[in-house]
């Protein structure tokens, strides 16, 4: 593993653990060059995914551009890192077992909306927000009216 300080192609493991969710393997390295310590991530990936956006371009999935963008609408929120962690795990096994290889924007985006709408509902309308492409006030009112209805039904 590359050393994300110097560069230096050879680091060692120092320390091995599952996280939280069983989903990962977190790891503790040294570099053997400069000595410095970072953290590495091993998941298991089923299949190689591509993200269909609109206008037929295509990019790899990107699990941290999910991560961040997720974070981003939980931002000042309630939710810590390992429920965000779970959520973009949740998600990224969904897609993976769906079966196709190249899987739409939208199906990204409207599985990130389910787990929002459980996890927060301030989260869920500033996801929303920009993945509905909001553009006036009023698109938000008639949105966090439909939330605050699903909230009370419940």
């Amino acid at each position: 593993m590359r050393c994300p300080f110097c560069g230096h192609e050879d680091s060692q493991v120092k320390d091995s653990r599952p996280t939280e969710d069983g989903a990962a393997i977190r790891r503790r390295r040294q570099c053997e060059a400069c000595a410095a310590r970072f953290t590495t991530f091993e998941r298991i990936q089923l299949r190689e995914l591509t993200v269909l956006k609109s206008e037929d371009k295509r990019e790899p999935f990107d699990r941290d551009k999910l991560v961040r963008s997720i974070s981003v609408a939980t931002r000042k929120r309630p939710v810590n890192g390992v429920q965000i962690e779970k959520l973009v795990s949740g998600i990224q096994r969904q897609l993976e077992t769906l079966g196709d290889t190249e899987i739409p924007s939208q199906k990204i985006g409207e599985l990130v909306m389910q787990g929002l709408k459980g996890l927060d509902s301030v989260a869920y309308i500033r996801f929303a927000s920009v993945y509905k492409d909001f553009r006036e006030a009023k698109d938000f009112e008639e949105f966090a009216g439909n939330v605050s209805e699903v909230g009370k039904g419940e």
